[in-house]
């Protein structure tokens, strides 16, 4: 948000210097969403993924088209939802299970299912698949810097396809899989966990319907 803030103010002396950033950004897209899918820590895996993501927004808002800026403020609002969901999913997990090791927590459908459905949608969010308010901000995004430079879409392709992966990977390691011996005595999910979770992703489905209030200054 400062970026977009105090970028125009130093244009158009900058925006040569922008370029080393731009390109800064979007290589460490691909380098963070690498690193997330060898961890095995799940915080620190759903951290990684808050900074691949925001390596799209540093982007967009260096590129300063009405765009690329509705992107990076739709994508910062959305996405700061979504990671604050899924630290909250791996939150109820470790008051479970007492490790953040995702190989230690597996199998959790079969206890906890309404859980898996939270886990689902959170991850679907992370990976930006319509109809969720992540893709619009993705979608401006990636055309805004394509528009800039055809060859940043190489980037930012191989970015949305390791979110994807590392999102998938997530998922099926700590929902499927058999159940680890030390999860004998988890104790059932509680309605204010499902409260929690409900809070957080009904504002994106407002935001869906009317994606003017966070996009409309720049378009």
């Amino acid at each position: 948000y400062g970026v977009i803030r105090i970028s125009p103010m130093l244009s158009p002396i900058s925006m040569k210097l922008y370029y080393p950033f731009i390109l800064l950004a979007m290589w460490g897209i691909i380098m963070t969403s690498s690193i997330c899918l060898r961890q095995t820590d799940l915080k620190s895996l759903i951290a990684y993924s808050s900074v691949s993501h925001m390596g799209l927004v540093i982007a967009a808002a260096l590129i300063q088209t009405p765009w690329s800026l509705a992107g990076s403020m739709t994508l910062m609002i959305a996405h700061g939802l979504t990671s604050s969901v899924l630290f909250c999913l791996a939150n109820t997990n470790y008051e479970r299970t007492h490790s953040r090791t995702m190989l230690l927590a597996r199998g959790l459908q079969l206890i906890l299912p309404l859980m898996t459905t939270w886990w689902l949608l959170a991850n679907l969010m992370n990976m930006a698949l319509p109809p969720t308010i992540n893709l619009a901000g993705e979608l401006l995004i990636i055309m805004s810097m394509f528009n800039w430079s055809a060859t940043t879409i190489i980037m930012t392709g191989a970015g949305t396809l390791l979110t994807a992966l590392y999102s998938l990977h997530v998922f099926l390691t700590t929902q499927r899989n058999k159940l680890p011996t030390n999860t004998s005595n988890i104790f059932p999910s509680q309605t204010r966990e499902h409260l929690l979770m409900m809070l957080h992703l009904l504002p994106m489905l407002l935001l869906l319907m009317k994606p003017g209030l966070i996009m409309g200054p720049f378009t």
